[in-house]
């Protein structure tokens, strides 16, 4: 079956009325077949220059549920997250968002999808010169034609869900990381996006900021509706929030499925990973010269 969508609109409920408006983005109709997967990679590979990121990858991401992306640091998991914003473009194979190849989109298509998508990026990436009510604003400035009253109804309405309407007036410089992650997620979601991509969002927290920032992930998804998908090597915190788990390795999809079923994946990386043991397939070691040649004899004599 196949729906077909001709214009969108950004839609919030404030104070018990619908709010909907529509997106200043000129957005060409398009037609999208109804799937239980939001975004999918088949047969995806990736690389930078000679080095292969991701080698014909196949992965999905279930639509309406919280999916962690995990795997040793360098194992492509930002990748996936920029293939699917279109931000890069694979070599090979196909990625689909609401069953639309990303990869063919023009620039106004391209647009049109990313419109439906927010980012909470590693450390917030707040704007720095203008307050925590004004970085929430932005995306709505930008991208509608709000009257000031409903903007400012919105940028409230999303910081009072994440905790932070009092701090509305203040700088970044004034409140903590968590806090900023949670004005970062605020502003994330201001355009009512179907799908959330988290990227690393509980790096650097303290225990309290992060079952915070999970709580609020896990809320969000299913009040709103979402699809997230959450980048992560806090293995305790994101087994708990995550519905459905992928693990990268080596260029490769190690493991997916529920945390249940990747715990008790057999693959050596998953066990290494999971078990965080520093022996296994991801070695210490980064590839370079044998130990010999920058150790052994030169010269006929001994360093």
């Amino acid at each position: 079956m196949y729906v077909c969508v001709f214009s969108y609109h950004l839609r919030s409920v404030f104070r018990g009325r619908v709010v909907f408006w529509q997106a200043r983005i000129p957005i060409t109709p398009y037609c999208m077949a109804e799937s239980s997967f939001l975004a999918e990679l088949r047969n995806v590979t990736f690389s930078y220059g000679d080095r292969v990121i991701l080698r014909d990858v196949t992965l999905a991401v279930p639509r309406g549920k919280v999916t962690a992306l995990m795997g040793a640091s360098g194992g492509g998991k930002t990748t996936v997250l920029r293939l699917i914003g279109g931000q890069h473009k694979a070599q090979s194979g196909q990625v689909l968002v609401n069953g639309q190849d990303v990869g063919r989109m023009d620039v106004q298509a391209l647009y049109a999808a990313r419109r439906r998508m927010g980012m909470l990026f590693q450390f917030g990436a707040l704007f720095t010169d203008v307050s925590v009510f004004e970085n929430v604003a932005f995306p709505l400035r930008e991208h509608t034609d709000l009257s000031e009253d409903l903007i400012r109804d919105v940028v409230l309405m999303k910081l009072h869900a994440v905790g932070l309407r009092g701090a509305r007036d203040l700088m970044p410089s004034q409140i903590s990381g968590g806090m900023a992650r949670r004005v970062a997620l605020a502003r994330a979601i201001v355009l009512d996006p179907e799908l959330v991509m988290y990227d690393e969002p509980f790096a650097g927290l303290d225990p309290i900021s992060l079952g915070t920032a999970a709580q609020l992930i896990r809320q969000l998804n299913d009040a709103m509706g979402l699809t997230s998908i959450v980048v992560s090597h806090d293995l305790e915190e994101t087994f708990r929030l995550a519905d459905h788990v992928i693990i990268l390795g080596e260029g490769v999809v190690a493991a997916q499925g529920t945390p249940e079923e990747v715990l008790a994946s057999r693959d050596p990386l998953v066990h290494q990973f999971v078990n965080a043991l520093p022996a296994g397939p991801v070695p210490f070691h980064y590839p370079g010269p044998a130990v010999a040649e920058d150790f052994g004899p030169v010269g006929g004599r001994a360093l």
